[in-house]
């Protein structure tokens, strides 16, 4: 993976916090992701497809979702409700947007609605053959990860979606 594409997902979620929560992110050193390491409680994902595709993932503690999530809607909600996944998954879009857009081929590259899984134990897998970088944070609320599994697309066909992700619960 090209490492200029760890930069804006650094940027745009200090910027999303910020803004949008007036929550500070402290962002921990990068590293790969090997195929055992577990995701988090609370998991948005997002493909990108175009010249760069993939996926990102936004992947947090049950109990830090729910404070981000009480800051973003004003209010307290439950795990279980429509609302707690749909805020999770504007939170995914808004990172992996913010990054898109910094993006040197930034027009060229498209995002997908999210999805959001809740539950412990859950894991995200990404496509065999596109490394996936975990980027640790820590706020206030708690521990999150953003997992960056995106490569160029060999194709050059921005017509093509990208693979996805695969989950196993």
């Amino acid at each position: 993976m090209n490492p200029n594409y760890i930069a804006p997902f650094v940027a745009s979620i200090k910027n999303v916090f910020s803004t949008m929560l007036q929550l500070e992110v402290n962002v921990g050193e990068p590293k790969l992701k090997s195929a055992s390491e577990p995701t988090h409680d609370v998991s948005g994902i997002i493909a990108m497809s175009g010249e760069v595709e993939g996926t990102i993932t936004l992947s947090f503690e049950l109990n830090a979702a729910t404070a981000i999530v009480a800051l973003f809607c004003g209010d307290k909600l439950d795990p279980s409700s429509p609302d707690y996944v749909d805020a999770v998954g504007e939170l995914v879009n808004m990172v992996s947007g913010g990054a898109k857009a910094k993006f040197p081929q930034g027009g060229s590259v498209s995002i997908s609605c999210p999805s959001v899984i809740v539950g412990a134990g859950h894991t995200v897998q990404t496509r065999s053959d596109t490394p996936c970088v975990l980027i640790p944070c820590t706020t206030d609320c708690g521990e999150l990860t953003i997992e960056v599994a995106i490569r160029e697309n060999t194709t050059q066909s921005s017509s093509e979606t990208a693979s996805g992700a695969s989950v196993n619960v």
